[in-house]
This record gives C-alpha cells, structure tokens and sequence, in this order.
C-alpha cells in the first residue's frame, strides 16, 4: 500500500444523526468540515440553516424507489466520500420514531471493494449482491429480504463467498473485501 493511500484510509470519517424528519441531529467536526467546504463551519453565518439545507440538497437521494434515502458517494471540493447509512430504532420512544446515522469516509467506496473482491475472487452476481449488502452492514434476513431469498439461501451464499476468500467468518469477508491484500 501506498504512504498516500493508508493517510487516506486512516482519515477519521465524518458522522452526522438525523432525526426521522431527516434533520441533523448529531453531527460532528469532520462532518461539519465536509459538508461546509469550502468554507469553514464557524465563519458560516447560520451554520445550523446551511448544514439542514446541504444535507437535503446534497446527501438525500432523490430517487423513490432507493433503498436508502442516503445518496452513495459525495464529493466536496475534489475529495470523494462513501457515504454509508444505518437506520438506527431508538425503542425508547412508542410513536416508530426512528434516526440515520451517515458515516462520509474518505476515499474508495463500497463499490470499489466489490469490483475488487468480483475479479480476485471470481463471485458470481447473486454472491456479488450478497456482499454488497454485507458492506452495508444487513443481517441475513434483511439481506434475505431484499434479495427475495430465504435466509438459508443468504447462508449458503455467505458460505460460497467465504469457501472463495479463504475466511470463515463474515467479518473476514468484509475484512478481504474491505482491505485488499495486494
């Protein structure tokens, strides 16, 4: 690995807490950095009315049909983001009320890995769409779920993509998927 490429990989991500309105909650510097560039957070005028705006205008998906309402990647100024999100149930409150916690990291996203994982690894397209929702963090049977398989099925696939990489659990699976050995 590159000098370069591990100062990238080892950069802090940024995290922001939306409420189920989708209104930042929670978010913290790094965030605040990325998402006001090129400005900086403090010289923002408002700062909590610009943060509102550009996470609706830049981080929201517009497409009805997405299965996250989080865009994928964001860019800010020249750098590359993945913007990953996980629906977080608080079950403290009795009215459904729910957040998202968006994680931006900086540099290759999820995609990336997979492509990778795809060509060293030879996975087939139903074992390519299992490990796309690992990445992104989904159980069995929310995988199962999406992919309109039973969780069993979700298991063999699993086992086919760990029989490949050479691991045996499913974080060895993200962990070659992730971190690729060169």
């Amino acid at each position: 690995m590159r000098k370069q490429d591990s100062a990238v990989s080892a950069a802090p991500p940024g995290f922001l807490l939306l409420d189920s309105s989708l209104t930042p909650i929670v978010v913290n510097s790094i965030a605040a950095e990325v998402l006001s560039f090129p400005q900086k957070p403090e010289a923002t005028k408002r700062f909590e009315d610009s943060l509102i705006a550009k996470v609706r205008s830049a981080l929201l998906t517009r497409q009805p049909d997405s299965e996250s309402p989080v865009v994928a990647d964001y860019r800010s100024g020249r750098r590359r983001y993945s913007c990953r999100s996980f629906r977080v149930d608080s079950g403290l409150n009795s009215y459904g009320r729910w957040t998202i916690a968006i994680l931006l990291e900086r540099g290759a996203s999820e995609a990336v890995s997979v492509v990778h994982a795809v060509k060293k690894y030879h996975l087939t397209i139903r074992e390519q769409e299992v490990l796309r929702y690992l990445l992104e963090g989904l159980k069995n049977k929310e995988i199962a779920e999406r992919m309109v398989i039973s969780p069993s099925t979700v298991k063999a696939f699993l086992r086919l993509i760990m029989i490949k990489m050479g691991v045996s659990t499913r974080s060895g699976i993200v962990g070659k998927a992730v971190i690729p050995k060169i």
